[in-house]
């Protein structure tokens, strides 16, 4: 493949911007469980930051749109930090207030920012009672490992509940490397280029994962099975992008 690409994201701000975009083409498209994946480090610290910027997109609905955060102590924050809004702004619920008491009929969109693991039940059972009402979740970090474990259990909830999620943007800043997702475009694999662009090693209908990404880094197309040029591990420059996403994040 030798198709070039100048819009990969270069500050948290351009990425944001994307994946609203691909938000609102995916809820228009009629899907309604999303995700909003960015696997960038420190992510989790932004997720007041992205829960605002995507709440302006659905002001129109006033109150029927609902920002759920993860616990009381982060929702108190929001409501500190943003005064007065024209939505709804609580959390996920507690044994003693279930997540069914935080939902109302007049609730149209719901914005989850930065749910984890820990949240993985209270984030299923919202998005079984929101029906066909959009659920989107921001930054999402469900697939924790060190909390979900590896075993039967973590097999049973990418079953039951990860594999209901339609991922309407991700990406993934790597060493020499971007993997990105845009509704409605497929997922994609881009390597950097010398001249600070970026040139396409693979596309497809699935997210690359393990093996299959080592497969395309390495120069062999997982899908295709065609040769490719590598990704170098060493080159002047290769930690350019992280890096930007880095200075990003700390502003």
């Amino acid at each position: 493949m030798t198709e070039l690409m100048t819009d990969i994201p270069r500050s948290l701000e351009e990425t944001i911007g994307q994946a609203r975009e691909s938000t609102l083409l995916a809820i228009e498209s009629g899907y309604r469980r999303l995700q909003v994946d960015l696997a960038i480090p420190e992510i989790a610290l932004q997720g007041q930051r992205l829960a605002w910027s995507f709440s302006e997109l659905f002001r129109d609905c006033g109150m029927g749109l609902k920002v759920l955060f993860a616990d009381t102590g982060a929702a108190a924050l929001a409501r500190r930090d943003w005064g007065e809004v024209p939505f709804r702004v609580d959390d996920l619920g507690s044994r003693n207030f279930p997540i069914e008491r935080k939902m109302a009929t007049e609730d149209e969109i719901y914005l989850l920012p930065c749910p984890s693991a820990v949240e993985v039940q209270k984030v299923e059972e919202l998005c079984n009672l929101a029906g066909d009402r959009p659920v989107i979740l921001l930054a999402p970090q469900l697939e924790d490992v060190s909390i979900v474990g590896i075993g039967y259990a973590a097999r049973q909830l990418r079953e039951r509940f990860l594999s209901t999620l339609d991922t309407s943007y991700y990406l993934r800043p790597m060493e020499g490397a971007v993997v990105l997702r845009r509704f409605p475009a497929p997922w994609q694999v881009w390597r950097e280029l010398e001249d600070d662009g970026y040139e396409l090693l693979h596309e497809g209908g699935q997210k690359p994962m393990a093996e299959a990404l080592d497969r395309i880094l390495a120069g062999t197309d997982a899908d295709e099975g065609e040769k490719a040029t590598p990704v170098p591990t060493k080159k002047p420059g290769m930690l350019t992008n992280l890096q930007r996403f880095l200075r990003a994040l700390s502003n």
